[in-house]
């Protein structure tokens, strides 16, 4: 079985508690990415999220969930320094989010610099600001917005396409 602990650190300990993790034995970096929460009423910011992984051969495996509040505008010290793996990981939460990391280094000299997006794109797509740029061109074709009301959820008329050898729904037992 496995086991995940979720733990909550100030902004100032983000590294010094990776540090200290990566001794306990939680020496495997999975993944690290941020949750924009820049609307919260209590502390708004952005979570920055990083799990890591105790791989050794006599414990169980265990993971470990390490997350800080970063107030918008801020930036969080960078985790290059404790796990190597983590630049990639930087550099994609960086510019989805716009999230600045201090002494970010993937040995290259060349800084954060652009990793998914094309050439020329303005923005941070995963922030809850982002306005998508299909919703802003045209205006949604539907008499709602998406998950307003689902009394109407087929359009009438239409005739609803079943996929050959699936029954319909009201076949079989009542």
């Amino acid at each position: 079985m496995r086991v995940t602990d979720v733990r909550d650190v100030p902004l100032g300990e983000w590294v010094a508690t990776a540090v200290a993790l990566r001794e306990e034995g939680y020496a495997f970096f999975d993944w690290l990415t941020a949750v924009d929460e820049t609307d919260a009423e209590q502390d708004p910011g952005l979570d920055v999220v990083c799990h890591l992984v105790d791989v050794r051969p006599d414990t169980p495996l265990t993971s470990v969930l390490l997350r800080t509040r970063v107030p918008d505008g801020v930036a969080v010290a960078s985790l290059t320094g404790t796990f190597a793996g983590a630049a990639w990981h930087e550099r994609e939460t960086h510019e989805m989010f716009g999230l600045p990391f201090d002494g970010f280094d993937d040995g290259t000299d060349a800084g954060l610099r652009p990793l998914l997006l094309p050439d020329g794109f303005e923005g941070t797509p995963l922030r809850k600001t982002f306005v998508l740029a299909a919703r802003a061109s045209k205006p949604w074709p539907g008499a709602k917005e998406p998950g307003e009301g689902h009394e109407s959820a087929r359009a009438p008329g239409r005739r609803r396409v079943q996929a050959p050898g699936v029954p319909p729904p009201e076949w079989g037992p009542r």
